[in-house]
């Protein structure tokens, strides 16, 4: 008796493809004879993601599965830069040409960069200019925008014409599929796949589509694919379903799931049920996180930025309760670009899920999923070593050079990882420091080394002896700690808090010891909360090193997670 293979699964999330080689009814620039919609860095170095270099990561990542004869690739949302008509036309063209050469088999599931509401959205982008000038391209013909190219291939498509381009991974019915169906039966025509959502006061009401659906591309393998995009409806009156009549789902997520598609809680308990009776393995998967993917180690966040991103993304106690109930015991996770797998459990069941990094943020990385007798096994592969392309590099420095600007550090970078890492830091003078940090702290320490802040919490004689302290326990020269940058500090903060164990290697040893003494002699815990001083901040944050460092030191590369399988024997 031989027990049947289980196929390998791959899991890419937040590819965000920008189609470099597109068409927007605009010339772009022509580097090393070759024509490029190249978005300008300006913007990139705002973004929690890259643009251009994601044609090329993609493409990586695709070779990737391909060497490793992997055949199933779960698209976990955001495979768009922003659903443009232009990108997702391409994105199709890219995933047809694999299925075709190479067997592959895609499936699907939208994120809240893929597709808007039930009318779509405009969008507005920067692009560059022979010369290096930054042009604006649109949608919108009533764009605010001076000199803006107007063109339909910058728009953003809404339920259900935006999964047109996608329709043939996973969102409708395919011959070959064993077994598919909806949270609302075994049809796949859009009008049975619709529910009422209702504003607060009662006047703006809709029909919307969910794309959720349920496959078994090989036996004993049920993908539970969770469109967790919600839209919610705003108060007042509109004329239709235009974008100002939802609020966004970037923030909603899970959190909101449990009030405006609380069927697809009932439909996953019946999914559940059922595939304990058949012996199926249940992996699910949405673009939201449905456990703190950090798993509490950002608690300093609230307490010195208030409700960033990654708060107001943080799912509910409610969440982990209605899903562990519901039998789920599995949940693959994207959007928030962070490697970390949270497990917690309740009277013998457990529920584990696992955060998949982006292809174009620090870590770049992606899963691959193989049951086993006992569970699941998940490896990670990172794309840190990918080659760049050389021809951005050129674009850039012609951008900068055209503003007055010193060429950023990311220019030089050796391969991908060191770009992202290079991006990160650009992120936290053009970002972070912007748009969360309390501009008192920022003007203390952004040119400040950690001499500097060692003098700003503690007297003179105590500053000095606690940099020879920290030579000791780290193995770096008092001189060395004394001159390290602020900004290379905070850089490597936020890599640790989003790559977790990824970011270890890129980071000395002798380093890690040094903020793990940084946290032990500075660290204030956030529950005791900020006084509004400067030092009062910078204690908290370098308690937080302690939390990430924990987080970074349990992770591994390859995990397990046993659930209850049956796997059926053949002859």
């Amino acid at each position: 008796m031989l027990k049947r293979s289980q196929p390998r699964i791959a899991v890419i999330a937040d590819a965000h493809f920008h189609d470099l080689e597109g068409d927007f009814d605009f010339p772009g620039m022509t580097v090393d004879g070759e024509r490029m919609m190249v978005r300008s860095w300006s913007e990139t170095r705002q973004s929690t993601r890259v643009f251009n270099e994601s044609a090329r990561a993609l493409s990586v990542a695709l070779d990737e599965v391909r060497a490793r004869g992997i055949r199933h690739v779960v698209l976990l949302g955001d495979y768009t830069d922003d659903g443009q008509r232009q990108t997702t036309a391409s994105l199709r063209r890219i995933l047809d040409r694999h299925a075709r050469e190479h067997g592959t088999a895609f499936y699907a599931l939208p994120g809240n960069h893929d597709i808007f509401g039930p009318q779509g959205r405009n969008h507005t982008k920067e692009f560059l200019d022979q010369d290096g000038a930054g042009v604006w391209v649109t949608s919108d013909p009533a764009s605010p925008v001076e000199g803006a190219i107007v063109t339909p291939r910058m728009y953003c498509e809404g339920y259900p014409s935006g999964l047109g381009p996608m329709a043939a991974y996973g969102y409708f019915r395919k011959p070959d599929y064993l077994h598919w169906e909806t949270p609302f039966g075994l049809a796949d025509d859009v009008e049975s796949r619709r529910y009422q959502v209702v504003s607060p006061d009662g006047s703006n009401r809709h029909a919307l589509m969910d794309a959720s659906y349920l496959v078994e591309p090989e036996p004993g393998i049920w993908l539970l694919m969770i469109d967790a995009n919600v839209f919610e409806p705003r108060d007042g009156t509109f004329e239709g379903g235009e974008e100002a009549a939802f609020v966004d789902s970037t923030a909603a997520g899970w959190n909101a799931m449990l009030r405006l598609k609380p069927f697809i809680l009932t439909w996953i308990a019946d999914v559940c049920a059922r595939a304990e009776v058949l012996g199926k393995t249940v992996l699910a998967f949405s673009h939201y996180p449905a456990l703190d993917p950090f798993d509490g180690a950002t608690g300093a966040e609230r307490v010195l930025f208030g409700e960033t991103n990654v708060a107001r993304r943080t799912p509910r106690d409610a969440v982990f309760d209605a899903l562990l109930g519901a039998g789920l015991a599995v949940h693959f996770s994207g959007h928030l670009h962070v490697e970390g797998v949270t497990r917690r459990g309740d009277g013998g069941r457990r529920l584990t899920n696992v955060a998949v990094p982006s292809l174009v943020a620090y870590p770049p990385a992606f899963k691959i999923i193989e049951p086993t007798d006992a569970g699941v096994t998940v490896d990670t592969v990172e794309l840190q070593e990918a080659a760049l392309d050389r021809r951005l590099a050129k674009a850039y420095r012609l951008e900068t050079e055209r503003r007055g600007e010193a060429g950023d550090p990311a220019f030089d970078a050796a391969d991908y990882g060191a770009f992202l890492r290079a991006h990160k830091q650009a992120l936290v003078h053009h970002r972070y420091f912007v748009k969360e940090w309390p501009q008192d702290v920022v003007s203390r320490v952004s040119d400040a080394t950690l001499a500097d802040v060692c003098a700003e919490l503690l007297d003179v004689e105590t500053a000095a002896s606690t940099l020879h302290a920290f030579a000791k326990s780290s193995e770096i020269s008092a001189d060395e700690i004394a001159a390290l940058r602020m900004i290379d500090i905070i850089a490597d903060w936020y890599c640790l808090r989003q790559a977790a164990h990824l970011a270890l290697p890129a980071i000395a040893p002798a380093r890690l010891r040094l903020y793990r003494a940084l946290a032990e002699r500075f660290g204030q815990e956030p529950e005791e909360g900020w006084d509004g001083s400067v030092p009062g901040f910078l204690s908290i944050f370098f308690g937080a090193f302690s939390a990430f460092l924990d987080r970074a030191e349990i992770g591994a590369r390859r995990i397990e997670i046993p659930l209850r399988l049956h796997v059926r024997e053949v002859v």
